[in-house]
């Protein structure tokens, strides 16, 4: 007989496994509704799906009437553009700093103890500072995401730069290659798909932020409408926004580990 721990389930038990559990939260969601409405049809917490389907019917397809715009897709596209902007300058600095900080030991010797103290700081206490100093636009907004992120990549990258062979860099020296040349030929190519990783790891932290700094001064984001609405028990708005936050990280998510995979194929095949 065969122990439990050592059971594989084939490819059609581990699909089933995995909407298992979505099925049952489901199940259990609607039948908790249901019971709420038949109590009191107007009750707010736990709206239908009908609810749903017509709130966001109006949010996705109409115009507001105070500003004309369609509020789903313009609180999208604000969040994703705060987002994207603010991961890509975490990650261009985490890569720069993790990389002269795990391959120079000058440079670590000044910068990793300052860089330790930085990443150990919470981020939403410095919120106040920032909006004091940046103001109450984007650039704060976009300024708790870099502070929130930067700081756990670049000692990700320092972590995995220091792992890299020493043979490695002997060698390269060997064949007449200087310190930049070692940097960009040696080290960054072999910390690229680990840089990628590091993201993806953080996106989750990312996400918290945006969101933080949305609900506390802002006009528009998936965070602003969340809190916006949350004075009016507007259930149905809020969980759907909530579902579609992550939707979207999930799809950012397997986007960079597929251009991982179709970039550096020799990383998910064992190499260094």
């Amino acid at each position: 007989m065969k122990r439990m721990i050592n059971l594989r389930p084939d490819r059609s038990w581990r699909m089933m496994l995995t909407l298992l559990p979505f099925a049952l939260l489901l199940l259990v969601y609607i039948l908790s509704s249901d019971a709420r409405l038949a109590l009191n049809p107007n009750d707010k917490l736990l709206p239908s799906f009908a609810q749903f389907a017509g709130t966001m019917q109006q949010m996705v397809f109409e115009p507001s009437k105070r500003t004309g715009e369609l509020l789903f897709w313009q609180d999208t596209f604000s969040s994703l553009q705060r987002l994207g902007l603010g991961i890509l300058i975490a990650a261009t600095l985490g890569l720069v700093i993790g990389l002269l900080t795990g391959a120079l030991p000058l440079v670590s010797a000044a910068f990793s103890p300052l860089l330790t103290v930085v990443s150990l700081i919470p981020p939403m206490a410095l919120l106040p500072i920032l909006f004091i100093v940046f103001g109450l636009g984007e650039l704060s907004k976009v300024v708790l995401i870099v502070i929130g992120i930067f700081p756990f990549i670049a000692r990700d990258i320092q972590k995995r730069a220091q792992e890299i062979p020493a043979e490695q860099l002997v060698k390269a020296q060997t064949l007449g290659a200087a310190t930049p040349a070692i940097l960009l030929r040696v080290l960054l190519p072999q910390l690229m798909p680990r840089l990628i990783d590091a993201v993806r790891l953080s996106l989750g932290a990312g996400w918290l932020f945006l969101i933080a700094a949305e609900a506390i001064a802002s006009t528009d984001g998936l965070g602003y409408r969340i809190f916006l609405v949350r004075r009016y028990l507007s259930m149905d708005v809020i969980l759907p926004y909530v579902a579609w936050i992550t939707l979207l990280a999930f799809l950012v998510d397997w986007l960079l580990a597929w251009a991982n995979r179709r970039l550096y194929p020799w990383y998910h095949q064992g190499g260094l």
